[in-house]
Parts: structure tokens; sequence; C-alpha cells
């Protein structure tokens, strides 16, 4: 059995619970003197039924799942012979994965062995086995599950409480496997960065002026040991996200004054939307758009003025970079805004003052703790933006500060440490991890300053 169809037929026993329970309790219900007599609502005693027969079934669907893999190993490289299962573990995986690649239909058989052969066919053998006994059990328990909730049914069961109950820890369930999730990325990246400052000296790496983290093989090699120093990526960094800002900024937050305090209704339904919809373009678009256009665009026109600026620079990444954020900082700008009573409008162009007077001392400072948050997440996704930059802003890491040369920023230094088949105990790769940890340190002061200023200089409004 498939597992969509494994999953779909404890679905149907789940929805087949939820209507007998809920007809069994409008039924007592009735029998009793009417639906009042009952504690609950009927589809509560449906809801009932339904997670008592999907939660424990889909309990044993997810456990089955995750071991059933390591089971069905075991059990193949057990019929094996003694001669095979004497092999290293590297030599043993490999002949596993041959015979599994057979048996799924990717391999042919020509290239296996007689032994092969035969222990592929067990491997069938035990996974259908595996997939109907999991079948029988998850439908097993589902239907028992069910059976036991529609029997408690009665007119004084809380029903309402206990489904409530259940939804409570299921909530809490997923707030705590985002927790882990996230504790779980940070202490990856931050073991591996160990490793690397183990090797490099974490003084140079934070300090450092030069970025060539090249390895020779061997020791004779020039360039046998690199150079890690991290300041020109966050130079560069910090250069296309202020160009970024400057364009996102102004647009955006003028954008959000329009469509909130100018335009008619009709327009702002329509023009919002559409101005959202950048948000939606994929950010290799954004580059394709910023390498194939604007970077030709902007080093014809220096040319002209007698401007050397590089084929891809840092000025056309931040462009394009910033005409993706507007958006971001558009919507965000505007629901701030929009959210001050009209109250304070009110007041204020009763007192004779003009909109654009209302705007700029009434609203803009009320929103300004809003609208400061949002600009410190939008420099957050354009410090954490990748694509844009590895096809528009180059891959030379430079200290410079001018925005017509060509730079590199720390996401696409991980992407270009990373690509192709590497060594995980080089430094090398190791700094990939190293900047990572840095970046995501850089972000998470952002949001938190961003957290901060909300918070403190937040209006409360009644």
């Amino acid at each position: 059995m498939q597992t969509s169809t494994v999953f779909l037929t404890l679905l149907a026993l789940c929805v087949v619970s939820f209507f007998v329970g809920r007809h069994k309790s409008r039924l007592i219900g009735m029998a009793g003197g009417g639906l009042q007599s009952l504690h609950s609502l009927p589809t509560h005693y449906g809801y009932m039924a339904a997670l008592w027969a999907g939660l424990p079934a889909l309990l044993l669907f997810v456990v089955w799942l995750a071991v059933e893999g390591s089971v069905v190993r075991s059990l193949v490289i057990a019929s094996l012979p003694a001669e095979v299962r004497a092999q290293g573990v590297d030599q043993l995986g490999l002949y596993y994965n041959q015979l599994v690649g057979h048996a799924v239909g990717n391999i042919e058989p020509a290239s296996l062995d007689a032994t092969q052969l035969a222990a592929s066919a067990v491997y069938n053998e035990v996974m259908n086995y595996s997939r109907n006994l999991k079948m029988l059990l998850v439908c097993l328990v589902a239907i028992i599950g069910g059976m036991l909730a529609v029997m408690r049914v009665k007119p004084d069961l809380r029903a309402r409480n206990h489904v409530e109950s259940i939804f409570t820890w299921i909530l809490f369930s997923c707030s705590f496997i985002a927790v882990l999730t996230t504790l779980g990325i940070v202490l990856s990246v931050l073991f591996e960065a160990i490793r690397f400052f183990q090797a490099i000296s974490i003084t140079d790496f934070l300090f450092g002026l030069q970025w060539s983290p090249q390895m020779a093989i061997r020791a004779d090699q020039v360039g046998a040991s690199g150079s890690f120093g991290f300041v020109p990526l966050l130079v560069g960094t910090l250069l296309i996200s202020a160009v970024a800002m400057l364009i996102a900024v102004p647009v955006g937050l003028m954008s959000a004054i329009y469509l909130s305090e100018y335009a008619s209704r009709r327009f702002r339904s329509i023009t919002k939307p559409v101005l959202e919809i950048l948000a939606g373009v994929p950010t290799v678009v954004y580059g394709f758009f910023a390498a194939l256009t604007v970077a030709p665009f902007i080093r014809n026109l220096g040319e002209s003025v007698g401007l050397s600026v590089a084929s891809e620079s840092a000025l056309a990444a931040g462009l394009v970079m910033g005409i993706m954020i507007i958006p971001f900082v558009m919507s965000l700008s505007d629901d701030i805004i929009s959210a001050v009573p009209d109250t304070m409008r009110e007041a204020s162009l009763g007192m004779g003052a003009t909109m654009s007077e209302t705007i700029r001392k009434v609203l803009l400072p009320a929103a300004l703790p809003g609208i400061v948050g949002g600009i410190l997440l939008a420099v957050s996704r354009a410090i954490g933006e990748t694509m844009i930059v590895v096809m528009a802003a180059g891959l030379s890491a430079k200290l410079t500060i001018n925005p017509l040369e060509a730079v590199t920023t720390i996401t696409v230094q991980i992407v270009t440490l990373l690509v192709g088949d590497q060594e995980f105990d080089s430094p090398k790769t190791l700094a990939a991890f190293a900047l990572g940890l840095v970046l995501f340190f850089v972000t998470l002061l952002l949001n938190v300053i961003a957290l901060y200023v909300v918070r403190k200089y937040r209006e409360q409004y009644e």
C-alpha cells in the first residue's frame, strides 16, 4: 500500500467517525427531550470521535514510517551470506543500495550478482508485508478509537471541553516543534562554526581585511593557506543593502501614504494587489532583470558621463533588490498607517490642519514605531538576499564603499563555498557555517531592535 493510500483511508475513517458520533449524539439528544439536553453541540461529539479515530492511528503511522526503513534494512542484511555481511560499513551500504535500486526498478539486473538479486526479492517481500501490516494496523487502531469515542457519547459528556483540550495540545506541539527546529538549525550551524574557529583564529575572521578562501591541496603550493577576513563581505553586504533601502524605503513609504490617505477606495483595491504581486515574483527573475537589463544600462550610462562602472556592480544589485523590497515596506507601512484611529485624523483636520500637515505631524509620529520596525525587518530581508547578488554583483570580495564597483556579500560566499563536491573537514567549506552564524546573529539583532522599538514606542489607542 502506498503512503498516500493509507493516509486517505485514515482520513475517510475519521470522516465516518465524525458523522457517526454526531448522529448518535443527535439521537441521544432527541430521546432526552431535545438537543438542549446535551452538554455540547452534536458537532463537538463528532469532532471528538474523529480525533479519537485519527490521532492514535496517525501517531502509529508516523512512527511506522520513521522505523520502517531501518527495520527492513536489518531484515534484508540479515538474509545475506556471512561473507557479504563481513564487509565494511561503506561497502555494505553500497551493496544494499544497489539491490534496493534494482528492487524499485532503477538498476538493471545485469549489473548485480545472484546474491543481490535474491536479496532484492527478499526486500520486495518484506516491504510488501510491511505495507500491508501498516495498512491493517492503522485502520484497526482508527476503527477501535472511533468506536470507543462513539460508545462514550452521553448527554453529560463534556465533548466541547475534550475537543478544545486536544486542540490546545496540538497547537502547543506545533509551537514546540517550531522552537525545536529553530534550535536545531542554530546548533547545527554553531557546531560546524566551532570546528572552523579551531582551524582559523576568530580574531582573523572578524577583523581580517582579505577574503580568499581558496585552500591548496599540498602545503608546497602557492596560496597553501587562504585568507578568511570577514570585513570585506560585511562591507559589501551593508553597501548593497544600503542602496536597496535608499530605493525601497522612500518609494514604499510614499506609496503607503498615498494609498492610505489620498487614493480612492477603488484605486486602492486595484493598485495595492498589483504592487504586492512584485513580492511573489521569484528572486531569480529579479536576478535576470538585474544582470541583463539594469547592469548594462548603468554601465553604459556611466561610460557616457566618463565614469568607470563594473559590469557587475553593487548599484545594479541594490537597485533591483530595492524594487523587490518595495511591496514589503509598502504593505507594512500601509497597514500601520491605516491602523491609526480616524479620530486623530478628524481632530487634526477639525482644528484647521491640512492633509499634508496631518500626515506629517499626527499620523507619521503615531505610526513611526511600526514603520521603523517594518523597515528594520526589510533590512533583514535585504541582508539575507542571495540570488540577485549572485547574478548582478559579482563574486570578488573587495573592501570598498564605491557602489559602482563589483562586490560580494555573505550569502553569495556561502553559496560559493558549498557548491559542488566539498570536504566538510576543510576550513574552506567550514567557513560557510561561520558566515551563516554571523549572518544569523546580524539578522537576529535587527529583528530584536525592531521588536524593541515597536514595543517601547507603540501607542495604545482606545
